[in-house]
């Protein structure tokens, strides 16, 4: 008998307003860099035009390999939520009416801590030791000043996973979140060790919208990962936001 979902496909969300304005780096490079998105938490970030293009071309192509879902799930951002959206256009009213849509708070992306909205500048004055304190704990057990760790974010992707594994045996789920919760679910379902952590995390990044599925093994017990990262936007990547920009 399973005791796992027949299919699991997390899909990162489209590009936002974070990834353009920082360009995916850790901090922000200038104050001017900063300054549109002042005051505002993570969880209020939205897509640019081009992450709600990724996730309607995103969508288009997830039903053409997929189908449709039994449960979608989403971390509750406003990004991620726009995701799903967008995403979902691609199916009729028929379908999404089989295909519940849920919020799940241990989805949420990693709390970045004090350095949320600093320039880079600003982290080295403020805190001096933080890089050598990086180098020597490594990405995934290292906590950024006042957030968590990427240890600590698998401990809820474990409590998710866990609701998945007794709730929803033998169904198709659609999870859509970040980048850094992506990460945790591919040290716990591929049971890596720390050293593989770190050495991963340093190569493979989730593209937004990049596309990675798990399907349940023959014996029911473990899912397995079948894809990941693929690219479903045709080609519409973040080089042509910027060159947008330059235009």
């Amino acid at each position: 008998m399973s005791t796992r979902p027949k299919q699991l496909v997390l899909i990162r969300h489209g590009q936002s307003e974070f990834n353009a304005a920082k360009r995916e780096a850790t901090y922000f490079a200038d104050e001017y860099a900063r300054r549109v998105l002042e005051g505002r938490p993570d969880s209020q970030i939205v897509l640019t035009d081009l992450g709600v293009e990724q996730a309607k071309k995103t969508g288009i192509n997830v039903k053409k390999q997929f189908g449709t879902f039994d449960y979608v799930f989403h971390s509750g951002y406003q990004l991620a939520k726009q995701t799903v959206d967008n995403i979902l256009l691609a199916y009729t009213a028929e379908e999404l009416k089989k295909m519940p849509i849920r919020m799940d708070v241990f989805l949420r992306e990693r709390d970045p801590g004090f350095t949320y909205a600093m320039t880079e500048s600003e982290v080295d004055n403020n805190f001096p030791w933080l890089n050598q304190y990086w180098k020597t704990f490594g990405d995934f057990l290292a906590h950024p000043p006042g957030g968590e760790s990427l240890g600590a974010v698998s401990e809820r992707v474990h409590l998710f996973l866990n609701m998945l594994f007794t709730s929803h045996t033998d169904e198709k789920i659609l999870v859509v979140t970040h980048a850094h919760v992506i990460r945790c679910f591919r040290f716990l379902l591929e049971h890596w060790n720390y050293e593989q952590a770190f050495s991963i995390l340093e190569k493979d990044k989730p593209l937004n919208c990049g596309v990675t599925m798990y399907e349940s093994d023959s014996t029911g017990s473990r899912m397995l990962l079948r894809e990941y990262n693929m690219d479903f936007t045709d080609g519409l990547t973040r080089e042509t936001y910027k060159l947008k920009i330059a235009l």
